[in-house]
C-alpha cells in the first residue's frame, strides 16, 4: 500500500513539474530537464531523443509528439518545427516549449488537439544552436555573436544549395538536421526566427528559370507556400498587417518569397524542400531577436492559434502507397502532380507511401516506377484539413514485385548561376541585394533575422 502511494505521489510530482513551464528563458539544463519531466509524464504521447550534438557537445533535443511517437505509421504524416537556429533569435525557443505543454495538457480534453496528435506525428526541436543560445551573455535586439555557432558558421547559409556551389563546411548541427530529414517522412515544417515580423517562403535562391531575374523565385507550389504562409500569418495576432518592423519593411498580408525579401544561398527552407520532399516556410516572430522575459507570455499568446493551425496544413492534398500486384510496397516510386515536377523528383519511402501538398481542386498524379509504363489518375481534392485527414490515392502496379533505385537528384547546383548571361558574362541586371549579401552581417541589419 505505501509503494502504491509513493508511485501516484512520484507522478503527481512528475505532473506538477511538467504543468509549471514558466515565462522565462531556459537554458540548457533547464530545457532539458523540462523535456524530460514531458516526456515522463507523458510516456505513450511523447518520445525523447537527440539527433545529433552541437559544436561544444550539447545535445540537439527534439520532442516528438502524437498517437505512435516513437515510428512512424503508414498513413500519418510527420511534421516538425524547428527553433533557435541562429542562437540570439530566441522567441521561437521559448513559445515551442509552451506549444508542448499546450498539446501534451490538451490531449484527451481538446477534441482537436486530441485529433490532430492522433492523426499526425509532430517533432518539435527548441534549438538547434544551442552553443549560439548559451554564448549569447548581453541580449540585444539587433546583433550578437550568439547568432552562429561556436565555429563561427552561420547554420541558416551552412546547407547545400540547389543553385550555388557554396563550398560551405557542414557544421555538426548542420550534419545532424540533414541526416534528421533523410530519416523521417517529413511533409511539413517551420523554421522560427527573430528580428521581423513575417512568414517567408521558398525558394530563397535562384534563377532564371524559377524567376529570380524579375525579383521573385517561383517554386511549383508557389500557390501551396502562399497558402501555407497566410495560414501563419492571419492565425497571428498582427502579423496579417504586414506593418513590419520599421517604414522600410512592409509584407502585404505578412507574407513574402524569400527571394524578394533578400537572396539567401545555403539555406535550410530550400534544402527541405528540395532535397527532403518537405515543405518548409520561415517565420520571422519578433522584430527584437532576444526580447526582454517579461515579453515572453504575449508573443506565447500572439502565436499560440497560428502555431496550432499550421500544423494541420499538413493534411492538405493527397497521400496513399504504391504496390505491386501482391500489395508488397515499391519504395522509391516517383508520384508529382502533373505540372508540378520537382527539382528532385518526389519518391516513395521504405513503405511505399508519398504525400503531396496540394491546394483543393482536379489534378492529375503520375507515379512512375522507373522501366515500367507511368500510371495517371484523376483525383478531385477537397479540404480536408479539419478532418485530419488528406485524401487517399493509392497506386497498383501489376508486374510481379519490383524493386527500383532512387530516382537521381543532383548534388551540385543545377542551373547557371543566376547572375551570369548565357555566355557566362556577369549580369548587370542582378538586383544589388546580392552584393548586400556578402556585406558582414552588421551591414545587414535590415534583412531581418534570417
Amino acid at each position: 500500500m505505501r509503494a502504491a502511494a509513493g508511485e501516484v505521489a512520484a507522478v503527481l510530482c512528475l505532473l506538477a513539474l511538467a504543468a509549471a513551464l514558466d515565462f522565462g528563458y531556459h537554458h540548457a539544463e533547464e530545457l532539458e530537464a523540462y523535456l524530460r519531466e514531458v516526456h515522463a509524464a507523458h510516456p505513450a504521447l511523447t518520445h525523447l531523443h537527440s539527433i545529433g550534438r552541437s559544436v561544444e557537445g550539447r545535445d540537439l533535443w527534439v520532442l516528438v509528439l502524437g498517437r505512435f511517437p516513437t515510428q512512424h505509421k503508414i498513413g500519418i504524416p510527420e511534421f516538425k518545427y524547428v527553433a533557435n537556429m541562429h542562437g540570439d533569435e530566441t522567441v521561437g525557443r521559448e513559445i515551442l516549449l509552451h506549444l508542448i505543454d499546450y498539446l501534451v495538457t490538451s490531449y484527451g480534453r481538446d477534441p482537436n488537439i486530441t485529433k490532430l496528435l492522433n492523426n499526425t506525428r509532430i517533432h518539435i526541436m527548441p534549438t538547434m544552436n544551442p552553443d549560439g543560445f548559451e554564448a549569447t551573455k548581453v541580449p540585444h535586439c539587433y546583433y550578437s555573436r550568439g547568432r552562429y555557432n561556436k565555429n563561427g558558421e552561420d547554420l541558416n547559409r551552412n546547407f547545400p544549395d540547389a543553385f550555388e556551389n557554396n563550398n560551405v563546411t557542414i557544421q555538426p548541427e548542420t550534419r545532424a538536421v540533414m541526416n534528421w530529414i533523410k530519416n523521417e517522412t517529413f511533409v511539413l515544417s517551420a523554421n522560427l526566427h527573430g528580428g521581423a515580423l513575417v512568414a517567408s517562403y521558398t525558394f530563397d535562391n535562384g534563377n532564371s528559370v524559377t524567376g529570380s531575374s524579375k525579383g521573385y523565385s517561383r517554386s511549383p507550389d508557389d500557390d501551396v507556400f502562399i497558402h501555407l504562409a497566410k495560414t501563419y500569418s492571419f492565425n497571428h495576432a498582427s502579423m496579417y498587417k504586414g506593418t513590419g518592423c520599421d517604414s522600410r519593411q512592409t509584407f502585404p498580408d505578412g507574407i513574402t518569397n524569400g527571394y524578394s525579401w533578400y537572396q539567401l544561398e545555403g539555406g535550410m527552407q530550400d534544402y527541405n524542400y528540395v532535397w527532403g520532399q518537405c515543405f518548409e516556410i520561415t517565420l520571422e516572430l519578433s522584430c527584437c531577436k532576444y526580447p526582454p522575459a517579461d515579453q515572453l507570455e504575449k508573443f506565447w499568446t500572439d502565436n499560440k492559434v497560428a502555431l496550432v493551425e499550421y500544423i494541420k496544413q499538413v493534411h492538405l492534398g493527397v497521400k496513399g502507397q504504391v504496390t505491386d500486384r501482391n500489395g508488397n510496397p515499391i519504395p522509391n516510386a516517383i508520384v508529382e502532380a502533373q505540372g508540378r515536377s520537382h527539382v528532385c523528383p518526389y519518391r516513395t519511402n521504405a513503405h511505399g507511401e508519398y504525400f503531396l501538398l496540394l491546394l483543393p481542386g482536379k489534378y492529375v498524379i503520375n507515379a512512375t516506377v522507373p522501366g515500367f509504363k507511368s500510371m495517371l489518375k484523376t483525383v478531385e481534392i477537397p479540404d480536408n484539413t479539419a478532418n485530419f485527414n488528406a485524401l487517399k490515392q493509392d497506386f497498383s502496379f501489376s508486374e510481379a514485385s519490383i524493386r527500383t533505385r532512387p530516382a537521381s537528384c543532383p548534388k551540385v547546383p543545377l542551373i547557371p548561376r543566376p547572375w551570369l548571361t548565357d555566355s557566362g558574362s556577369l549580369n548587370k541586371r542582378q538586383p544589388p541585394r546580392r552584393v548586400m549579401q556578402n556585406l558582414k552581417w552588421p551591414n545587414m541589419l535590415y534583412l531581418g533575422g534570417c
